[in-house]
Order: structure tokens, then sequence, then C-alpha cells
């Protein structure tokens, strides 16, 4: 993608990034999901999770095989997956429906236990929507959106103590976006201020 690409308006007439705009799994994800606020203990632990398995991959990648990760992690029940045990780690890196890395699979139980030690302390929900900013980007081009900002950085610290991996500041920053922590729309899209946390594009 062009650093100064903007919007590309599809046969619907609406605008979208270049990234939703070719593959209709990407496209009906931008269009449904993606920037809307993940406010559930269970839902943000996957979108933790995923964003991990990302790492170095795609997110189409991720998307596409988002069916058998939630098979195999148990719907990303965090009860569920921090009583897996190295059984489950080799069964899980013979399936070839997933991210088949010994490390990020170990990382999403470790995470599913950090998630549960949480509970003890306002849970998984509070302590990452804390670090929330106080103003959003306003992106004209892909080229002016970030890939990381203090909160991110902050967050991913934060995670870190309480015993998270996978969870570097662009990983954070990713994770910010897709949960509507800040809004990375396009000024052109369909989709700017459609999270209903930020009052007006740019605030």
């Amino acid at each position: 993608m062009a650093p100064d690409s903007g919007g590309v308006l599809g046969e619907d007439g609406l605008a979208r990034p270049l990234w939703a705009s070719t593959d209709p799994l990407l496209r009906e994800y931008y269009d449904t999901e993606w920037g809307l606020p993940v406010t559930d203990e269970h839902g943000l632990y996957e979108r933790i999770c995923l964003e991990g398995f990302q790492a170095g991959l795609s997110w189409a990648t991720i998307l596409r095989k988002r069916p058998a990760f939630r098979e195999a992690f148990a719907a990303f029940n965090p009860d569920a997956v921090a009583l897996f045990t190295e059984a489950d780690v080799e069964r899980l890196m013979q399936d070839p429906g997933i991210v088949r890395n010994r490390l990020k699979i170990r990382s999403a139980i470790s995470n599913a236990k950090a998630t549960l030690a949480l509970r003890q302390d306002g849970g998984l929900v509070d302590f990452v929507w804390q670090f929330k900013p106080a103003q959003t980007p306003s992106p004209a081009f892909h080229g002016d959106i970030p890939t990381q900002s203090p909160e991110s950085v902050a967050l991913s610290k934060a995670l870190r103590k309480r015993g998270f991996s996978f969870v570097g500041p662009t990983t954070m920053f990713a994770l910010m976006e897709a949960i509507g922590m800040v809004d990375t729309h396009l000024l052109d899209s369909h989709r700017r201020g459609s999270s209903g946390i930020w009052a007006a594009p740019g605030v």
C-alpha cells in the first residue's frame, strides 16, 4: 500500500482502506467488526491472542483461520484454556488449521492464566481500557496512521508485568484499533466514527 494512499471507492460507493477493499473476507470484517468496541473479557482475551498469533503474518491469514482457532482453543474461553497442559500444546502443534508456533500456543495458555489472575484486580477489560487515549488520530491517508502510541507502549509494559506475552507496543496498537480504543478509520471512510466512542472525527 502506498504511504499516501487514501480510501478506495468500492462499487457500492463507499470508501475503504486498500487492505479492506479487495478481499471479501477482509471487507466484511472491516464493515462489520473492526473498530467496534470489545468490552467483554472473553472477546478481549480472544483478540489479544489472535493479535499475538498474527505477529509476522497477515491479518487475512489469521481471519481465515479464526474458526479453527476457536475450535482449537475452546472458543477462547480463558477458564478452559488456562487448564491446557503440555499434552494440549502437542495436540495443537499437530493442528493444521491454526498457526503452529509453539511459543504463540504457550502464550495463549499463559495469557489465559493471566486473564484469570486479573479478575482479582478489576478484570482484563477495565485493565486494558484504562489505556484509552484522550484523543484519536485523524488520518486522511494510510501514511498518517501510527503503528504505536505512548498508550500502546504503556499497555504493553503493563500487560507484560501481569504475565502476558506477545503483547508488544505495535501489536497492542493494532489491538486498540481493532477494539475501538482509537479510531484510525480514514477520514473519508464510511466507518469513521462508527465505534460510538469518539464523538466526531478527530475528537
